[in-house]
């Protein structure tokens, strides 16, 4: 430890009294406090909680968990060398406990009043350990998380006790997986400091799950996924001060980007027997309240912390004082199988402990009431009745006179019935959109502010004449051969060099489309806008509750795609919110309808987060629940939810859409199962001219790999009612010139891979849309007769095309315009003729003239 001088402890200690905020070097100064400076940090992080309680409306009050312990499995594929949780096969009679065994823990617990259920295991025990693959194999499971998921359900269904996950590191998508069946989940962060992973001899060397790199990642991706998520810090296993204050500032700064933090932990490092630190002192107990002082003040009042009642011997008073507001965990049943030689307090005692600081100790759930009075998003709503039954709906808080009793955990039946505004569809052209944002606008998204440190960097210095003459010499030469240097520099071009990049890009379109431009005849049908993903571009996503809010029934889309059929069209594309209420299955369902009803139509449907959710929710693979799509009657798949792929600049656009190695994972997997896609580009938000370049160089390879793709299709930013424009993150969409400049440099750097290269008429003014007609693009995408996503986010180009506009937009190129089908072929000509007599338009839908 530093040697800090008295002049430096009252500089911070002054900023902490005045309530300002603390940096990194201050909370390392303060971490350090000891006799009457320690007293003083306590009386200020006690402040602090103390009015984050009362503004909690539960002031005075501390609270704990009653749970039992479920460990799962002891094996893990780590190596800490503090942990005496981890063990060898060898040691137990199986590698995971029974599903008999689990229950009977839970029922007990159950009985003596435990609410929660705590599954702790190793990371991962199948990667390292034969004997927990084939204990898997034996029993059906595919991998640990699928027994951790089907044990959570039967815990709910069977004892009503509600699971709290602690299954280590978690990818996104496993978090999708395990959301339906916990209100909670967590892990530790422990610590950020990379030298405790990375060289050999400490603590977490040779644990792979232990880098802090990867720990972050977890914590994010439970925000994003609005998980309730516990995390925290132990200290005194080698880290440094310093480490302690940067661990402390990554938790915050996750925290206040979500909001899916419930609780941090500052746990203090117990040396045991029979590990490989159990030659170090313990965490002096002094160290253990500065760190939850400064955690407190670091944190803020909003926050919860907590300090295990089991490790800090008798000073309680100490703990309380430091700021914490809840004990965590406490088990009248089970041993802490992480501290088997801690025992609990018993809960009469430490409510005792409590009260003689001044404290009434209350019972709350695994989930905190913060949550648990928001409901959705934070609680899926397959748990939201087994929370409901232990809640106090007031407080969020245990009810008292709660009793665990078992409860069906099933997916919805369906949620089909219509509801809300179900002509949005043509209202959107009248009466429009009820306001320009929801009212939770402010909160849904995550923390704006602490959002624009995210941002990527600007785009850098614009191309010099010179540059961008030699990358057009460079395009007309090879046109997939151009470095990401001299593709920016196109996107540059301007004046002369933009009409000669067009030309490029219209000869190279000539060569691989012909001179035809194209269109289809289809029927958009969004089934439904509730969602609760939280993308910032999106103005569509409503609450179930927000005026503009609706859902169809599978009669009304079958309707629809009857209608549809009835004008000519030749396909429907179906994409719609992700609505907590729908099962996995519900995707099937609309395919079935649609093709019940419309036999010969082609449904182009459900976008890769979609899939993504489908599967999670049915726990199948994503190549099964495609298989399983196809079926159904599903024909291809939209390429979109795509935006940028780009971590960088996706978790800026959207808090909780699926990464980019998981879009690519849906793509590839569609294309090896026999389902073609199209692939798409949102660009001009908070992205830069190289992402662009990435992003469509990305996709040829992936086209090179698969051959998959039908299509690349432009989708410039609609900013006038996105949540990321009007809380002034992001431009206002790309100009004309980047427009036209894009679509030409997609036509080059695509040449040889995907021929069909479609302008969005909804995002693009029609002048536009003849402009890049010259400049490498051959069509002209669908009528839609509905189109209500880009017109909720201010698009003034009308819900739908006529056969005759898109025709008169096309024929000023002077080239032959043509219908097609989805797979660019030729209708029949009966549809030709059915689509040539509703010039490409169901009627339904022409109540509304489309905007000039």
């Amino acid at each position: 430890m530093s040697l800090v001088s008295d002049s430096a402890f009252r500089r911070a200690l002054a900023r902490a009294r005045d309530g300002k905020a603390l940096d990194v070097a201050e909370a390392t100064v303060l971490l350090q406090a000891r006799g009457d400076h320690l007293d003083t940090l306590l009386d200020h992080a006690s402040r602090v909680r103390d009015a984050g309680l009362a503004a909690a409306g539960r002031p005075g009050v501390i609270t704990y968990s009653r749970k039992v312990f479920i460990p799962l499995t002891r094996l893990c594929r780590d190596r800490c060398g503090y942990c005496t949780f981890a063990t060898a096969p060898h040691k137990l009679e199986a590698p995971f406990l029974s599903p008999d065994e689990v229950l009977e823990i839970a029922r007990q617990g159950a009985a003596m009043g435990c609410k929660e259920a705590l599954f702790t295991l190793g990371d991962r025990p199948e990667d390292r350990w034969h004997q927990a693959r084939e204990w898997l194999d034996a029993h059906g499971y595919d991998d640990t998380l699928s027994y951790v998921r089907a044990m959570a359900v039967r815990v709910l269904e069977e004892t009503g006790l509600l699971p709290h996950l602690n299954p280590g590191v978690l990818s996104w998508r496993d978090l999708q997986r395990l959301k339906p069946v916990a209100p909670s989940m967590g892990m530790m962060l422990e610590t950020t400091s990379r030298r405790l992973f990375e060289e050999k001899g400490q603590p977490h060397y040779g644990s792979p799950d232990k880098d802090p790199a990867v720990r972050l990642r977890v914590l994010e991706d439970a925000g994003r996924s609005n998980v309730p998520f516990t995390t925290g810090i132990l200290i005194g296993i080698g880290e440094t001060v310093e480490d302690r204050a940067e661990s402390l500032f990554a938790i915050r700064k996750v925290a206040r980007e979500y909001g899916g933090v419930q609780e941090v932990i500052v746990q203090n490092f117990r040396a045991k027997p029979d590990t490989a630190m159990r030659g170090l002192p313990d965490a002096d107990l002094q160290e253990l309240a500065a760190t939850i002082a400064v955690a407190r003040l670091v944190l803020g009042p909003r926050a919860r912390v907590q300090a295990p009642p089991n490790l800090v011997d008798a000073e309680y008073a100490l703990m309380i004082r430091a700021g914490i507001d809840d004990w965590g965990g406490v088990s009248p049943l089970t041993p802490d199988h992480v501290n088997p030689e801690r025992p609990w307090p018993q809960i009469d005692e430490l409510a005792a402990r409590t009260a003689e600081a001044g404290f009434l100790l209350r019972e709350r759930l695994t989930v905190y009431p913060e949550y648990v009075r928001a409901g959705e998003p934070w609680l899926d709503p397959r748990v939201m009745a087994h929370v409901a039954a232990l809640a106090d709906p007031e407080t969020g808080l245990a009810r008292q006179d709660a009793v665990p009793r078992g409860l069906p955990w099933q997916e919805p039946d369906g949620g089909f019935a219509a509801s809300g505004r179900v002509d949005l569809h043509v209202e959107v052209d009248t009466t429009g959109r009820t306001g320009d944002r929801r009212d939770d606008f402010d909160d849904v998204y995550g923390d704006w502010e602490a959002l624009r440190d995210r941002l990527p960097a600007g785009p850098g210095r614009s191309a010099v004449p010179s540059e961008v003459r030699q990358a057009l010499r460079a395009a007309a030469q090879d046109p997939a051969g151009l470095s990401d240097e001299q593709a920016v520099a196109l996107l540059s071009a301007d004046g002369d060099a933009l009409e000669e990049l067009a030309g490029i890009a219209d000869e190279l379109r000539r060569q691989a489309a012909g001179d035809d431009v194209t269109y289809v005849v289809n029927r958009n049908i969004n089934f439904t806008n509730v969602c609760y993903t939280g993308c910032r571009f999106c103005a569509f996503a409503q609450r179930r509750t927000d005026a503009d809010a609706f859902t169809l029934s599978l009669e009304q889309v079958a309707d629809r795609a009857e209608e549809g059929w009835l004008a000519g069209a030749t396909e429907v594309c179906m994409q719609g919110g992700i609505h907590p209420d729908l099962p996995g299955t519900a995707y099937f369902d609309l395919a079935r309808a649609v093709k019940k009803r419309t036999p010969g139509m082609h449904v182009h449907a459900f976008s890769p987060m979609e899939v993504i959710n489908g599967a999670s929710r049915t726990n199948l693979s994503i190549e099964d629940w495609l298989h399983a799509a196809k079926e159904a009657g599903v024909d291809s798949l939209p390429g979109t939810a795509a935006e940028i792929l780009d971590d960088d600049v996706r978790w800026v656009l959207t808090k909780g859409k699926l990464p980019a190695k998981e879009w690519i994972e849906v793509i590839t997997t569609a294309h090896r199962v026999g389902i073609p896609t199209t692939s798409t580009m949102m660009y001009g938000h908070v992205d830069n001219h190289l992402h662009w370049v990435r992003h469509i160089k990305l996709i040829r390879r992936l086209q090179e790999e698969t051959g998959g793709f039908s299509e690349f299709v432009l989708l410039p930013f609609v900013h006038t009612s996105a949540p990321i424009y009007l809380a002034g993150v992001a431009r206002p969409g790309p100009t004309a010139r980047e427009n036209r400049a894009v679509h030409a440099l997609a036509r080059i750097l695509l040449h040889g891979a995907i021929a069909n290269i479609q302008c969005s008429w909804v995002k693009l003014q029609d002048d536009l849309c003849r402009q890049v007609l010259r400049g490498g693009v051959n069509d002209l995408g669908g009528t839609l007769m509905e189109e209500t996503i880009s017109r909720m986010a201010g698009s003034e180009n009308g819900s739908y095309k006529t056969i005759s506009e898109l025709r008169a937009m096309a024929e000023v190129t002077g080239r032959p315009v043509r219908q097609r089908t989805t797979e660019y072929g030729v209708p029949s000509a009966e549809r030709l003729a059915a689509s040539a007599a509703s010039d490409g338009v169901c009627q339904s839908v022409r109540r509304v003239l489309p905007l000039a």
